[in-house]
């Protein structure tokens, strides 16, 4: 099984591990996407005024330039605690014991625009930069698109897939029996349903958490049903997805 986060424009500062190094990721297939685009950033960084600018960042966030200019020599920790947000908030990484770790580095991956897919334990440092960040002679959807999309074609178990959009254009989950994308809803008293939007991330994050903290690799989406029904989650097939009903 794997389960399929977005990442978060907010990232924990600092870190303990060394310094970046693209071969320490999993899906080494990337290595050279990675390094480009890291090289790409750090270059577009040394002029502060056109990073600025390219990343639309607001006044408070101009420290972010040096934050990218130092991508390569900055300390590292694992990805699933580098992200902040209400994702990642509810998602709670530093309450999970050391197995629940370990199983999230074998079956969760985040979708980071910088990286490429990354599992929730391998080293990246802070940085900055969304799907829908524009870098100067650079597509982020056709740098990433075919090799994202590659490497989950390539898998033949179950994806659970809890990406926004933006990143899922960044590389679409195959379109098969055992792929599901999930949409987050609510449930008026009238029985009528809407999507979420900031409280999506939120629901996202307990669901996740709540996967990781079950440590079972499920097998397909019946299976996966059944647990949730158990620990209180709402999941509905749907014609092209699985509803999170909240």
């Amino acid at each position: 099984m794997l389960i399929l986060l977005p990442p978060s424009e907010t990232k924990r500062a600092g870190g303990t591990g060394r310094s970046l190094s693209v071969g320490a990721l999993h899906y080494r297939e990337l290595d050279d996407h990675r390094a480009a685009l890291v090289a790409a950033l750090v270059e577009l960084a040394q002029s502060p005024e056109k990073m600025i600018s390219a990343l639309k960042l607001g006044p408070k966030q101009h420290g972010e330039v040096s934050v990218n200019l130092s991508i390569l020599d900055s300390p590292t920790m694992p990805a699933i605690d580098r992200y902040t947000g209400v994702l990642f908030d509810a998602l709670d990484s530093a309450s999970l014991s050391a197995a629940q770790r370990r199983f999230a580095g074998r079956h969760v991956a985040i979708h980071s625009a910088l990286f490429g897919l990354v599992h929730a334990l391998d080293p990246i440092p802070a940085y900055r930069l969304s799907h829908s960040s524009r870098i100067p002679g650079l597509s982020l959807k056709k740098h990433w698109r075919a090799a994202i999309r590659g490497i989950l074609a390539s898998r033949d178990d179950l994806i659970i897939d809890m990406r926004s959009e933006g990143y899922v254009e960044l590389g679409t989950a195959p379109d098969r029996v055992g792929s599901h994308y999930v949409r987050v809803l609510t449930e008026g008293s009238d029985g009528t349903r809407r999507a979420l939007n900031h409280f999506n991330k939120k629901a996202k994050g307990e669901f996740a958490r709540a996967l990781i903290r079950s440590e079972t690799d499920f097998a397909d989406i019946e299976e996966l049903r059944a647990w949730a029904r158990e620990a209180g989650f709402r999941l509905e097939p749907q014609a092209d997805s699985v509803a999170l009903v909240v």
